[in-house]
């Protein structure tokens, strides 16, 4: 890491423009920082969804004391690597509204993470006073308070994505297309990591505390559902997909002569059961399933009837697959100029030109802006949908536009939905 003499004269003098004076002090601290350059030159101690679950079976008090303490050491250590990853960037991707907005963010709780290692380092610390140092958690109490400090801290850390998708595809012309992907997966890969383990620690001990409520009885350990029934997830994201009124869609131009989404037939293996994180499999159909009704819809709008969409369940040995066939018109349209499916992932405008245009650059901005942020979740986006619903039923003087509303239901417009599900596809299979 680089050392406070190392620091390029142009970033130590314009840092005071980039991030104000208070947040200059805060950058520059870090890289004086040798508890932080520590923990940036340690290796994540990665966990698979096995490992966990295995860990997360018998629960007692004092795996759970054990857990707390994982969770508290492991993330500031991933945190550090991805501050390591943006002071590896070009000065003006860093200068992006939306990449240094991360940096801040990391940058804060980096410092607060250090101190959380090191609590003899709290003495004389500058840090915003509502940030507490945490010691070694030691007790069922202990780990109640650091439950609730993680809520806290996955609320603040909920305008990452929104931010990061902004400042990269502001700053796409200045990377090449391998190098802006590849650090955007890593950030996105990195990010989700670490809610998984804030979140199936908080699960962990509320089921053990018994406050833990889930209803829909398949067995799970933490967030992980060891028999997670797929055909149940697809037809959950069928029924709240068919829930949402059409007219919703008309700023897409669908033709308003629709009143119903298109039918979705489940086939295959529908008694396939495996272990995956609920949330993660339903934000994957959910989303290829919006994007089947959208097409479907427009490619048919001019007709009475709407040709149905097809999903197909697959098991093999050892993987799940899921098929969605729909009669959309397929990829290639005068909205999606790409060369290859690979590209709908991409974040360089190079390979997805939408990624620079100004409705979704502007739809980013408002995401970036608002505290909810995006989740990247079922659950948040069909609360927007039933909020701005019970708007209108209430007469309410409110106009709908999706750039302004800060939820996910936008989405298809901004660029996160594929690339999301593709990372989710992946993580834990290693």
């Amino acid at each position: 890491m680089p050392t406070l003499t190392q620091i390029p004269k142009h970033l130590a003098l314009n840092s005071l423009y980039l991030f104000g004076i208070r947040r200059q002090s805060t950058a520059l601290h870090f890289y004086q920082n040798r508890q932080l350059e520590l923990y940036a030159s340690k290796p994540a101690q990665r966990l698979t969804l096995r490992q966990l679950i295995f860990f997360g079976r018998a629960m007692n008090e004092d795996r759970l004391i054990k857990s707390a303490n994982y969770v508290r050491t492991e993330l500031p250590v991933r945190i550090a690597h991805r501050i390591r990853d943006l002071q590896a960037l070009p000065y003006v991707v860093v200068t992006q509204e939306g990449v240094a907005k991360t940096y801040e963010v990391l940058i804060a709780y980096s410092s607060h993470a250090t101190e959380v290692l090191n609590p003899s380092s709290c003495i004389g610390s500058l840090l915003n006073s509502r940030l507490r140092c945490y010691p070694p958690v030691t007790t069922l109490k202990e780990n109640e308070e650091f439950c609730r400090f993680l809520i806290k801290l996955l609320a603040e850390h909920a305008t990452v994505i929104p931010s990061l998708s902004l400042g990269l595809s502001l700053s796409s012309r200045f990377l090449p297309p391998d190098q802006l992907d590849s650090f955007m997966r890593r950030m996105l890969v990195s990010r989700i990591s670490r809610r998984v383990l804030a979140e199936h620690h908080i699960a962990l001990s509320e089921i053990h505390a018994g406050t833990y409520s889930e209803s829909s009885g398949e067995p799970h350990v933490g967030i992980i559902f060891t028999g997670l029934d797929v055909r149940r997830s697809v037809e959950r994201c069928v029924r709240l997909l068919k829930a949402r009124p059409v007219k919703f869609e008309e700023h897409l131009g669908i033709g308003m002569s629709m009143n119903s989404w298109p039918e979705v037939i489940i086939d295959g293996h529908l008694d396939t059961k495996f272990a995956y994180i609920r949330e993660h499999l339903e934000y994957i159909v959910f989303e290829l399933l919006k994007n089947s009704m959208h097409a479907t819809v427009i490619k048919h709008s001019k007709f009475t009837s709407l040709p149905p969409i097809r999903a197909t369940i697959v098991a093999g040995e050892n993987d799940v697959g899921i098929r969605i066939s729909d009669e959309g018109g397929g990829l290639s349209t005068p909205l999606n100029q790409i060369k290859t499916p690979s590209d709908l992932f991409s974040f360089s405008h190079v390979r997805n030109a939408t990624r620079l245009e100004d409705s979704r650059i502007g739809a980013l901005r408002t995401f970036s802006s608002s505290p909810q942020g995006i989740r990247a979740t079922v659950g948040e986006q069909v609360n927007r949908w039933q909020k701005d619903i019970l708007s209108k039923a209430e007469n309410e003087v409110k106009s709908y536009d999706p750039e302004k509303e800060a939820g996910v239901g936008s989405h298809f417009r901004i660029g996160i939905g594929l690339p999301m599900s593709n990372i989710f596809a992946t993580y834990g299979s290693s």
